[in-house]
């Protein structure tokens, strides 16, 4: 409870005083010093005029009376009226009153040294930086005049005090002015300069934040220019060409007459490019709806083999037009999660690429293998494989497609749109391939329960 108290006080306190300085949004740091210095001098002057006239040293009292009758003046003016302080009357009544006070005051052996430096300190603080070297030798040229003057002219130095009890006194009393102003001055110098680094670093980390915020949106303007480009590059030429080839087919059929031996051949031929066009024609379709439909999954718990096995006996009939042997080993008690569309696709897919770049006569395995809490779904063969220089772009809209053993042309869509369709059922995709010795492609999926 007397925490709480002490605490609601010095709240009260605080509150107080910043009404009585002013308000950061209204005035500027130096008139904020100026307020603060003003009020403390003040109140220390309260204590120091009936002080000096106890002590018989009127002059100090009538200069100390002056000085605060000057900084209060000048306070009010300050704070009330909005009118800014003078720094040419501050400096140059502070150098009268001290001049007189130091010839009244027992000279170079009275407190009067002591004044003189903080009081520039205070001048500093509350004047433009212009001024300063200004008036830094306005106050060493004083400093050093009335010093001057008392070597050779001692008599005019009065001493007030007597040697010992009284001087100690006289110096005891008046250090706390100098204490009480150099704490005001870097206590509000320090924590304006805390404010400023703090505003400096918010501002910095807002810019590095935009910053970011800049190159995340280059990143997705490029991206988006470069699925436009790929787009206008499959529909200008990957799309047309076998369209074309098709065309030319027919109407080799329809205005020659073959014989039996080369009819067999152009039909498959015809055969081949229509496979390929529509599977062109069909990851083209699913990846442009996946771009602008965005992340639509239908995840569901599924047998993995009821699923991927009619799938699978399509590709082995594929698969068998090259002389390639297709095995594939999927356990039927497997049940996974996944959205039945995508994963056929991915699957479809990573078959269909290895059918392309896997020679006659060669061997593609499937199999699965039940992990902690996924199913890693590998498509392995023994075909070209794919060049170290273009394994980096695999997944990426910027990779160059690539020609099968029989010359068949890929988009260039179908891993790309493997690895969001995977990624989008919280699963994940990955390679391993040696050129000339074959790749296998696996996939991951969230396993339900396996063997």
């Amino acid at each position: 409870m007397p925490q709480l108290v002490h605490y609601s006080v010095l709240k009260k306190v605080n509150i107080f005083w910043a009404k009585l300085i002013g308000s950061p949004l209204v005035f500027a740091l130096e008139s904020r010093i100026f307020h603060s210095i003003s009020i403390s001098l003040i109140i220390l002057g309260g204590f120091y005029i009936p002080y000096n006239l106890f002590a018989g040293l009127y002059v100090a009292s009538v200069s100390c009376f002056l000085l605060c009758t000057f900084f209060f003046y000048q306070y009010y003016q300050s704070r009330f009226n909005g009118h800014r302080h003078n720094n040419i009357v501050f400096g140059l009544t502070g150098i009268i009153i001290f001049s007189v006070n130091y010839f009244a005051n027992s000279g170079i052996n009275g407190s009067t040294d002591l004044i003189w430096p903080v009081y520039l300190l205070l001048l500093f603080a509350i004047s433009p930086y212009r001024q300063h070297l200004m008036w830094l030798s306005v106050y060493l040229l004083c400093f050093f005049i009335i010093h001057i003057v008392e070597y050779y002219y001692p008599f005019l130095v009065k001493h007030p005090f007597t040697t010992g009890k009284g001087e100690f006194i006289d110096r005891i009393t008046v250090f706390p002015i100098p204490v009480v102003t150099v704490y005001v001055i870097i206590k509000y110098i320090r924590r304006s300069y805390d404010k400023e680094k703090r505003i400096a670093d918010e501002k910095a980390i807002t810019v590095e934040i935009r910053n970011e915020q800049i190159l995340l949106q280059k990143d997705q303007l490029e991206q988006s220019n470069a699925e436009k480009t790929k787009l206008m590059s499959i529909i200008s030429h990957d799309m047309r060409a076998p369209l074309i080839n098709i065309q030319s087919y027919l109407e080799l059929l329809n205005e020659n007459e073959l014989s039996s031996q080369e009819r067999p051949l152009l039909e498959k031929e015809l055969l081949n490019a229509t496979n390929n066009t529509m599977q062109m024609l069909t990851n083209l379709l699913y990846w442009s709806k996946s771009q602008m439909e965005g992340p639509l999954v239908n995840l569901m718990p599924i047998n993995l083999l009821a699923v991927l096995q009619n799938t699978l006996e399509m590709e082995k009939m594929q698969a068998s037009k090259k002389n390639i042997v297709l095995n594939y080993h999927i356990n039927d008690k497997i049940t996974a999660i996944a959205d039945v569309d995508m994963l056929q696709l991915v699957v479809r897919n990573l078959i269909s690429n290895a059918i392309k770049f896997t020679p006659h006569g060669g061997i593609i395995n499937i199999e699965t293998q039940p992990l902690l809490n996924e199913c890693k779904i590998t498509v392995s063969d023994n075909g070209k494989g794919i060049a170290l220089d273009k394994q980096q772009k695999i997944f990426s809209i910027n990779t160059e497609p690539g020609f099968g053993t029989n010359n068949e042309r890929g988009v260039g869509l179908g891993l790309l749109l493997c690895k969001e369709f995977i990624e989008r059922q919280g699963g994940r995709i990955g390679f391993e391939s040696t050129f000339g010795h074959g790749s296998s492609f696996f996939i991951f999926i969230p396993l339900v329960s396996g063997i």
